[in-house]
């Protein structure tokens, strides 16, 4: 064991020293003592890449020796298999290897923590008996609620990894936001909007030197095996699922649902009629799972009466646009439902606890949301400002809810979230 570690201790040497620049991403993980810290996210999302940079800072700004450091990827093949026991020897061989570490504070980067049976008895013990910091991804949403919240008991802190956001593509492309919005900047602007909405966020296909080094078919192809990897490394295996192919019809009729609303009533009528059977109890399990994966998200109708929440189809939303362009067809057609997943997906970055609305007439209102300090906002989406008749009608739907709520409201198009909701949600400032 102690050889492993020693191994490890060289390949992470290496890592951090071949460790590009890369894309300083909008996310960090807060510095409070006395807490572990949680990254979650999808996989490919860069929560990898994102431990590394925290090591070399560590290393290279904090003069940390790399002795007091361990890093353990539980995708590694050479941990297999994955039981606490080894879990536990690996990080007691990491000690005897160091023995000086026993006196000094160490850290400790696991990555992909679900992958380990029984982890947290693990976590805890090591938390509670050592001068310690413990970092962890994991690829589920439970980490985030359940399993954290149980088996820590309050002893963490988790923060989600998302897909590049439309500033953190311009980054990785190199090009600068402009100090003054006239017409040429926003045409600019949108224009290649347009490129990150079709080809989404995820890092690997936009980190390229060059756009000529990937071609859009290449790009298609790794979301399309992201996608694959997830329903089976997170969904399947992690549930036991024996019926695959519900599960890839379900998440396709999903993403083609993106901006739309979802009712498990109806497409469990759809799928009886597909020769699927299946439980109603089934279809709710499956939902849970591909939002447990942060493969997509269904947005429920705000309201105080519980049963109108309950009664009410949820809307959906995807973990990236490049995604759903990938496996479905269409994006000409639906660019302005990709535009509102964008603006959700920038929502959850800014931990927005999101809902849709519904007026006393029943006009939809995309997103209605509180804060992280407590504050509402109404949003309004609308791509298409060019059809008068489009605009006004989202505009009275808004102006309709504001009335009936007293918040006042925003309608976003691209010009809008150029100049006004992009600047102030990336600060956090009040929107």
């Amino acid at each position: 064991m102690s050889t492993l570690i020693l191994t490890l201790a060289e390949e992470l040497q290496k890592k951090i020293t071949t460790l590009g620049k890369g894309v300083a991403r909008e996310v960090t993980l807060p510095n409070i003592s006395n807490k572990i810290m949680v990254a979650i996210g999808m996989r490919r999302t860069g929560k990898s890449y994102f431990l590394l940079q925290a090591i070399k800072q560590l290393h290279r700004q904090e003069k940390i020796t790399l002795s007091r450091i361990l890093y353990l990827n539980f995708e590694d093949d050479r941990l297999f298999p994955l039981t606490t026991q080894k879990f536990s020897d690996l990080l007691d061989s990491f000690y005897s290897t160091h023995p000086e570490n026993h006196d000094q504070l160490c850290y400790l980067f696991l990555d992909e923590i679900q992958n380990v049976d029984n982890w947290q008895q693990v976590i805890r013990r090591y938390f509670d008996t050592k001068k310690v910091k413990i970092y962890l991804t994991g690829s589920s949403a439970k980490l985030l609620s359940k399993e954290i919240a149980t088996s820590l008991r309050g002893r963490s802190i988790a923060t989600e990894i998302w897909p590049f956001s439309f500033t953190e593509f311009l980054k990785a492309k190199k090009i600068s936001l402009p100090k003054t919005y006239g017409q040429r900047s926003l045409d600019i602007l949108t224009t290649h909007l347009k490129i990150y909405i079709k080809q989404g966020g995820f890092p690997e296909i936009n980190c390229f030197p060059s756009d000529s080094e990937i071609t859009q078919e290449d790009r298609q192809r790794i979301l399309q095996d992201y996608l694959s990897v997830v329903i089976f490394h997170d969904i399947v295996e992690r549930h036991n699922i024996t019926n695959i192919s519900l599960v890839r019809y379900m998440l396709n009729f999903l993403l083609k649902q993106v901006g739309h609303s979802f009712s498990i009533h109806k497409f469990h009528n759809d799928l009886k009629s597909q020769g699927f059977a299946v439980s109603k109890t089934t279809v709710h399990d499956y939902l849970s799972y591909i939002e447990d994966a942060y493969l997509a998200f269904a947005v429920p109708l705000y309201s105080e009466s519980l049963r109108k929440v309950q009664s009410n189809p949820r809307k959906i939303y995807a973990i990236d646009t490049g995604l759903i362009n990938a496996c479905t067809f269409g994006f000409a057609e639906n660019i302005g439902h990709y535009f509102e997943n964008l603006i959700y997906l920038d929502l959850r970055r800014a931990r927005h606890e999101i809902y849709y609305y519904l007026t006393a007439t029943r006009k939809e209102i995309d997103f209605l949301t509180r804060d992280p300090q407590g504050k509402w906002h109404l949003f309004q989406v609308c791509w298409n400002v060019e059809k008068h008749e489009t605009l006004e009608r989202e505009v009275t739907a808004l102006e309709e809810a504001e009335k009936e709520l007293h918040i006042k409201g925003e309608c976003i198009t691209p010009t809008t979230y150029f100049t006004f909701f992009l600047p102030t949600i990336q600060n956090h400032k009040t929107l």
